[in-house]
Formats: C-alpha cells, sequence, structure tokens
C-alpha cells in the first residue's frame, strides 16, 4: 500500500485535475491499483447522500496510477461505469466496484476487464441522505 494523491497531473490536460475516468471505449493493461472504501458520498443538488454496500461490506474501487513527475506525486484516477438502478436517481455514473474477492484477478489481469468493470445490480446498494447540520450562527467566548 501507498499514499498516493487523488487526481491526474494537470500539466498533462491544460491544468485541469481529473479525478475520473470512463471505462468506456479504454483498456487498463497495467499500473491497475485499488481504493478500499465503505461507501462513496453523492451529492444532487443541496442535498448529499452516502452509498453503501447492502451487506455491509467494504469494497474496492478500481483505479489506475500515474508515477510522480517532477513536483506531482503519485496519484491516481478512479474508473467510473454507468450508475446502477439505485445510484442512478441521484448521478450517471459511479466508480467501478471491486468486490474484494475479485481484487487479485483485477491486479493480476487474470480476468478480463470487461468482466470485473461492470454496472453492479439492483440491489447492491443502501443510499442514504447525509443530514444536513445546522450552521452555529455565532460563537461566544
Amino acid at each position: 500500500m501507498i499514499e498516493a494523491a487523488w487526481g491526474s497531473n494537470p500539466r498533462f490536460s491544460d491544468g485541469v485535475t481529473y479525478e475520473f475516468i470512463r471505462a468506456e471505449g479504454k483498456s487498463f493493461p497495467t499500473n491497475r491499483c485499488l481504493v478500499a472504501a465503505s461507501e462513496f458520498h453523492i451529492r444532487n443538488g443541496e442535498k448529499k447522500f452516502r452509498a453503501f454496500r447492502e451487506d455491509g461490506n467494504f469494497f474496492y474501487l478500481a483505479a489506475i496510477w500515474e508515477p510522480a513527475i517532477g513536483d506531482w506525486p503519485v496519484s491516481y484516477r478512479i474508473i467510473t461505469v454507468d450508475a446502477n438502478p439505485e445510484i442512478i436517481r441521484y448521478q450517471a455514473r459511479h466508480g467501478a466496484m471491486i468486490d474484494r474477492r475479485d481484487a487479485q484477478k483485477w491486479l493480476s489481469h487474470t480476468v478480463p476487464e470487461k468482466d470485473l468493470i461492470v454496472t453492479p445490480p439492483f440491489g447492491r446498494f443502501i443510499v442514504e441522505e447525509i443530514p444536513t447540520l445546522p450552521k452555529q450562527a455565532s460563537f461566544v467566548l
């Protein structure tokens, strides 16, 4: 495990740091990595939501890493897929989820990408709103 920055080096993309990369039409033969997660957050307008597995297990998000270049550290981008039925109500895409049992398959290239980078089936996620806490009007010392 290593620490890496989330997002591509802006030097190679007109000054923009990209945190995601679409799975469609791409192959990821090298630099595969995984990001451990127990949930991911969704913003829809002013509301925020969290999505987590229905069984409570953690999972991995498929990603690709990029080497450090100059003053930019080792970094990664999360691969995205079309959103599954629970998530599509909030956003069109989400990170490609890799089950724990498939982690080594992703890293070792023993299974074709198309079998691992897929939209999860209906019933995989539970989505809950993250309550907005009231802001404190002032702080008295």
